[in-house]
């Protein structure tokens, strides 16, 4: 029998044409293609600066350059993230303060924030995890209040949106993530977006060593290479096109397990809002013992994934040790087989078997 994948995506003719195109063309390192992916991938979003980048970690790591945050500074980041978000922090030599999330969501608890602000905060980075929404209209009064950066890490809720608008687009800067086990994908790649014309020329010049282009007489201030190439803005053009038949297919697999879910005593979802428009990127549940159901499927050839640890965890990141919502999600979450080409028929093997456990 077949192995499941705990994730599958898919790429084909339409990115093979484009990067023909583009070789013919050629259209190799960052050029008009990258600009026309950008412009695209902006305008999907409903903003009008988008500036591509080598990853989505890289991504998260040139907003906060271009937002001058460096040594002296303190970033708060949630404790239920991927380590890039605090590694893009330490790499600009401010210090990372983590900080608790929901009880029921994965996400930065803005409500019990205040106790980590000090006068040293600059910026909080709202970690959209896994298309859930941070509360952003709150946010956005206290950093109101207390005069520091809202910084969105939207990697995972490409399209996600509330009220307000899509998740990514309602603050200073959102950073996303083209990685192959994300919505769009162009192997490895990220996106920073913006509506602040000053923000975004420092974007630009922050992705090729602080200059505009290699013909350049004065070197005027820090940057690095994060620069994209035309071969993967051609992928990714292509990939824009999946998105309509993706989230769509992401939304049934979703409902697919939820109808499945009352027989099975021993998972829960971990809540997201599909009704208010958030994207389940990854089918999340609770299991109690998880270990013992991550060895068993694997036993019957399905892969899952148990959700990364907290952050806490890590010895050169500082923390007071105080994250009790933190711990059911490091300790019982996982992902079941998903993502946007995962075919219903895995899926409902998946629930078949889940049925014998």
């Amino acid at each position: 029998m077949d192995k499941i994948p705990w994730w599958r995506t898919s790429f084909g003719e339409p990115e093979l044409a484009n990067i023909r195109e583009a070789v013919l063309n050629e259209r190799i390192s960052q050029g008009s293609v990258t600009k026309q992916f950008e412009d695209q991938f902006a305008r999907s979003l409903g903003v009008p600066y988008g500036v591509a980048a080598t990853s989505g970690s890289a991504s998260i790591l040139m907003a906060l350059m271009a937002l001058r945050i460096g040594t002296g500074d303190e970033v708060i980041v949630p404790n239920r993230t991927w380590i890039a978000t605090a590694h893009a922090v330490l790499m600009t030599g401010a210090k990372v303060v983590l900080a608790d999330v929901c009880p029921d969501r994965p996400v930065l608890d803005v409500e019990n924030l205040e106790a980590k602000i000090t006068d040293r905060t600059r910026a909080v980075i709202a970690v959209h995890l896994n298309g859930r929404a941070t509360d952003m209209v709150s946010l956005a009064l206290l950093a109101e209040k207390h005069g520091f950066l809202v910084i969105e890490d939207a990697c995972q809720a490409l399209y996600s949106r509330t009220a307000e608008g899509y998740l990514g687009t309602l603050s200073t800067v959102g950073c996303f993530s083209l990685a192959v086990t994300k919505l769009v994908s162009t192997g490895q790649g990220g996106m920073v977006v913006t509506k602040d014309p000053q923000v975004y020329e420092q974007l630009a010049l922050v992705r090729n060593h602080g200059v505009t282009d290699i013909f350049t007489d004065s070197w005027s201030q820090m940057g690095f290479n994060f620069k994209f190439t035309d071969l993967l803005a051609s992928f990714g053009l292509a990939q824009l096109q999946r998105v309509p038949g993706r989230l769509k297919h992401m939304q049934t697999i979703y409902q697919h397990y939820l109808a499945a879910m009352r027989d099975f005593a021993f998972l829960t979802p971990v809540p997201i809002d599909v009704n208010d428009g958030e994207v389940p990127l990854y089918a999340e549940f609770f299991c109690p013992d998880r270990a013992r159901l991550v060895d068993f499927l694997a036993s019957k050839n399905i892969q899952t994934r148990p959700v990364p640890p907290s952050l806490e965890i890590s010895h050169y990141i500082e923390s007071d040790g105080h994250f009790p919502n933190s711990k059911r999600f490091a300790d019982q979450a996982m992902y079941l087989p998903c993502g946007p080409e995962q075919p219903l028929e895995n899926v409902d093997r998946v629930i078949e078997t889940l049925k014998t456990f």
